[in-house]
């Protein structure tokens, strides 16, 4: 069985894999400098919503639309040797929908709620998916993302708004799995992990002094629609909670 047949089989099972070496410590070094830049020099002429910052008031928390803002980072996600797994994990042609950071600065890194992505992309089928690729350390410590496998599943939960900058709606209940037997997401620069958009998920804030930096791009089937009942509920959310 091939690399990307495994990927496959885990991730329907699953709906989240975790794959090593995705990005080579190379790429990794020039995605943060292109990151570092494109924030000095590019982000001030941008869309008040082109980011979401921290409770500081100045430390960025998410750079949205990536895919939009910068050729770099539209080009980066539309490399052959992504899309052409992410067309086998979509169910067909992947249209990139969203490049974007998750950033947890040391000691500020606010958390997220649970949550299903779907609550957010509004799609159907729900043939989407985030590749979330780390750029620096990601531990138990500084807010590694927990997911619950299988949940992907379970459809659609219902929601209520969050009040969370950067992530406005999530479950209305907390899930009962254990948090330990929930998936610990740790990685080194350079792993990702692929999770269906439906997959439940969260992280903790990071209270140590290490960052914890991870890159997104985000995939759909171009044959899904949006669903009109998502999209309200999360218009909704989103209204009372704007990201900027």
């Amino acid at each position: 069985m091939s690399d990307d047949n495994q990927v496959v089989k885990d991730y329907q099972r699953d709906g989240v894999v975790r794959l090593r070496n995705f990005f080579s410590p190379e790429q990794v070094a020039e995605i943060r400098t292109e990151l570092d830049r494109y924030i000095r020099e590019d982000l001030p002429s941008k869309p008040a919503d082109a980011r979401t910052l921290e409770s500081d008031g100045k430390t960025v928390r998410n750079l949205w639309r990536l895919n939009l803002h910068s050729d770099y980072f539209q080009k980066l996600g539309q490399r052959e040797e992504i899309t052409s797994l992410m067309a086998k994990l979509v169910n067909g042609e992947p249209v990139l929908s969203g490049v974007e950071t998750f950033s947890k600065p040391a000691r500020i890194g606010s958390g997220v709620p649970y949550h299903q992505d779907n609550a957010y992309f509004c799609q159907s089928p729900p043939d989407m998916l985030t590749l979330w690729v780390a750029i620096d350390p990601v531990t138990v410590e500084n807010g590694a993302v927990y997911f619950i496998k299988g949940s992907h599943n379970t459809n659609m939960l219902p929601t209520k708004p969050s009040g969370v900058t950067g992530n406005s709606i999530g479950l209305a209940e907390k899930p009962t799995t254990p948090k330990e037997e929930q998936f610990c997401a740790t990685l080194s620069p350079g792993d990702a992990t692929i999770h269906h958009c439906e997959t439940i998920h969260h992280s903790d804030p990071n209270q140590t002094d290490q960052p914890r930096l991870g890159l997104l791009f985000v995939y759909r089937g171009s044959h899904t629609i949006t669903n009109d009942e998502l999209k309200t509920a999360y218009t909704e959310a989103v209204t009372a909670t704007p990201p900027a």
